[in-house]
């Protein structure tokens, strides 16, 4: 059951507070921020399955607002981030003719207005490094002007990592980044070490790009922190 609970944490007073709820409530969405303001849920898994939605919380005011929907196959476990005014996602599982799920391969961006942050202007992509996968691990790095890709599986699993064939998922080597500046695909690597799915993001730090906890290559839940390579 999805739910649409939107809960906030003030770290300089150490405390939460329940803000509005998703209007259509989701799971295994692509987050975003842009300009420490908006917050985006593009796609996701809802009650009645995926979805194209762009929805748009604005912090200041507490409000939810619909953006302009993404003209590709809704999706969901799909991955990207926001960078530059400019979302990009990939892959994602999508509900085929009887009811069962495979790995989207689409690729796209959506760059937002400047006056007008439900508005954005989506194109499709060139394909990415690698197969399309679901449950990759990504995240945007607004310094470096990238957004990066690690892990993910060949195949939709569900939370024990098992296909629609009930087999272990195979967890893609591949960790590849989308640079802003120039609009291209590269690969940072073509064997991750320790290489992971399912983590809820990659964190932007002084020490580099980072992911906590994630799904490894044989099912098992992960507490470790990988270090991915910046180039």
């Amino acid at each position: 059951m999805t739910v649409g609970d939107v809960n906030s944490y003030v770290p300089d007073d150490h405390r939460w507070y329940r803000a509005e709820d998703i209007p259509v409530p989701i799971d295994s969405a692509v987050i975003g921020v842009n300009h420490d303001r908006y917050i985006y849920l593009v796609g996701g898994r809802s009650k009645n399955g995926p979805v194209n939605n762009v929805q748009v919380y604005d912090a200041e005011k507490n409000t939810w607002s619909q953006g302009t929907p993404f003209p590709g196959t809704p999706v969901f476990g799909h991955a990207g981030g926001l960078a530059d005014d400019a979302i990009v996602y990939v892959d994602g599982a999508k509900k085929e003719a009887g009811g069962h799920y495979v790995s989207s391969d689409e690729c796209w961006m959506g760059k937002i207005d400047h006056k007008d942050p439900n508005k954005i202007e989506w194109s499709k992509l060139p394909a990415h490094p690698g197969p399309g996968r679901f449950g990759i691990v990504a995240g945007a790095g607004e310094r470096d002007h990238r957004i990066m890709f690690s892990g993910g599986t060949v195949t939709p699993h569900n939370f024990n990592g098992l296909d629609q064939d009930g087999k272990l998922a195979e967890i893609s080597p591949v960790t590849f980044a989308f640079e802003m500046h120039g609009s291209r695909w590269v690969t940072i690597t073509e064997d991750t070490f320790d290489v992971r799915a399912d983590g809820r993001g990659v964190l932007t730090t002084p020490l580099g790009p980072l992911i906590l906890g994630g799904m490894l290559k044989n099912g098992a839940i992960s507490a470790r922190v990988l270090a991915l390579p910046k180039k």
